[in-house]
């Protein structure tokens, strides 16, 4: 049976163009079709722009006719997240004050993609100033789970997975800065791709809450599709320094045969939902059938500090944010200028002690890296929540705090290395679980052949949601 056009990945996508079996156009109306359908129910997608997706949809169509493609991405619809500039439509980063915002610039990457064909659907829905983990806002609202449309995929990246996760676009581009595109792609049932800090270049960017955290990456609904986008606009910038170090180290060879890989079911004692603890246990032997080396143990880096750290970074960059834009801090939500106001009364030593703290941690998980290949953790602590609330506050029976669903990536952000975001078996209820694979800076490529090794063997692209 042939599946409806919105289902197909973008490489049976692109497969198809090139046997003229089908246009990117054809493929275009399917994709609004499919946005029509399901958007009303999930408010993924919260700015659109369909008049100019059909228009390049039929230049993408003549050149294809043409066999004459800008690239692999050419006719491929994909969506980006509200945290992105875009040229032509305006980046309100959930937030009032920036609901007309347009600079008139793409985000780099977001301009690789366009000057490559991609067809940009819109923007996807993302929390206040994208600084938690669901998604929600003054500007648009909430948006829901396309598995359970009364909870929330994640965030900050929710509209981004949900809008893969429900078919309205086999590609996103989404952002994580502490685990805002693994953590939704495994409430999502998504692959997701957090690179190596700057393997997608950055420039043309909202202020920087957390440090160099933050970086941009792709998610799709087979590791084949995240590493087709992840290929397509990766490359060193000038503009953009640290991308000159996450290429050279991207050119080192990959390592044959067995991996090393380090398991670590649990961050110390923070509670983990008992039914994401049995489906990882169940994707890490499936990981060792495949022949890797496999060994259960702690995380061997010290990372208390961050513990009390990791919310002040977010303090201090919204206070100095809001210094520079006294405007954005008036019509903000009260939580964000409380925050902001905590961050004013740190000191600036405080600050420059976190950055030191920060180059240990990369030191330390460089020589880390020596000795193992691959760290598997849980991608996210609790299974989705109701979609309004902003974390939950119990798991496993035991009270936490804003992080405590969290506590597996922010890490990963502040050591800038790598980590791919794959679906397991889902819950007793239906509601998708995933793991990430954790590799060395530059080991993109790496965690993406074993992704896709883990794919072949346990395959997830057959599980849609009922919308």
């Amino acid at each position: 049976m042939n599946s409806p056009l919105w289902q197909l990945s973008a490489c049976e996508l692109q497969r198809r163009y090139q046997d003229g079996s089908l246009t990117p156009l054809a493929v275009a109306q399917a994709c609004l079709a499919r946005l029509d359908t399901v958007n009303p129910r999930l408010n993924a997608v919260v700015a659109r722009r369909d008049e100019r997706f059909l228009e390049e949809a039929e230049a993408a169509t003549r050149r294809h006719a043409r066999a004459r493609p800008l690239s692999v991405l050419d006719g491929i619809p994909l969506t980006v997240k509200d945290s992105l500039l875009t040229a032509d439509q305006p980046t309100t980063w959930g937030t009032p004050a920036l609901r007309y915002h347009q600079t008139g610039h793409d985000e780099l990457a977001v301009g690789r993609a366009r000057a490559g064909g991609a067809l940009i659907v819109g923007k996807t829905n993302v929390p206040e100033f994208a600084l938690e983990g669901y998604t929600d806002n003054p500007l648009f609202g909430a948006t829901g789970n396309p598995w359970a449309p009364d909870l929330t995929p994640g965030g900050s990246s929710g509209g981004a997975v949900a809008a893969v996760a429900a078919g309205i676009a086999p590609l996103a581009i989404g952002q994580d800065g502490g685990g805002s595109i693994r953590r939704p792609a495994s409430h999502a049932g998504v692959v997701g791709l957090k690179p190596s800090l700057s393997a997608w270049p950055r420039e043309h960017v909202l202020p920087s809450l957390l440090l160099d955290f933050e970086v941009i990456g792709p998610l799709a609904r087979t590791v084949a599709d995240a590493r087709l986008l992840f290929d397509a606009v990766r490359g060193p910038a000038p503009v953009d320094r640290s991308s000159l170090a996450a290429a050279q180290a991207a050119a080192q060879p990959l390592r044959d045969g067995a991996l090393r890989v380090l398991y670590v079911e649990r961050m110390g004692a923070a509670p983990l939902d008992p039914q994401i603890a049995a489906s990882v246990d169940r994707a890490v032997a499936r990981l060792a059938a495949l022949g890797h080396h496999v060994d259960a143990g702690a995380l061997p880096l010290d990372l208390d500090f961050f513990v009390e750290a990791w919310p002040q970074i977010g303090q201090i960059g919204l206070a100095s944010m809001f210094a520079q834009n006294p405007d954005w801090e008036a019509q903000a939500s009260s939580k964000y200028r409380e925050m902001a106001e905590t961050g004013r009364r740190l000191p600036a030593s405080r600050l420059w002690q976190i950055v030191e703290r920060v180059k240990q941690l990369r030191r330390d998980s460089a020589a880390l890296f020596e000795h193992l290949d691959v760290i598997v953790m849980p991608s996210a602590a609790a299974l989705p929540w109701p979609a309004k609330e902003a974390f939950p506050r119990r798991i496993d029976g035991q009270d936490v705090g804003p992080r405590g669903h969290a506590v597996y990536t922010g890490w990963v952000n502040a050591a800038g290395l790598p980590a791919l975001a794959l679906p397991t078996a889902p819950s007793a209820e239906g509601l998708p679980i995933g793991f990430q694979l954790i590799g060395g800076f530059g080991r993109d490529q790496a965690l993406l052949e074993l992704g896709a090794a883990y794919e072949a063997v346990a395959p997830w692209a057959d599980r849609w949601p009922t919308l």
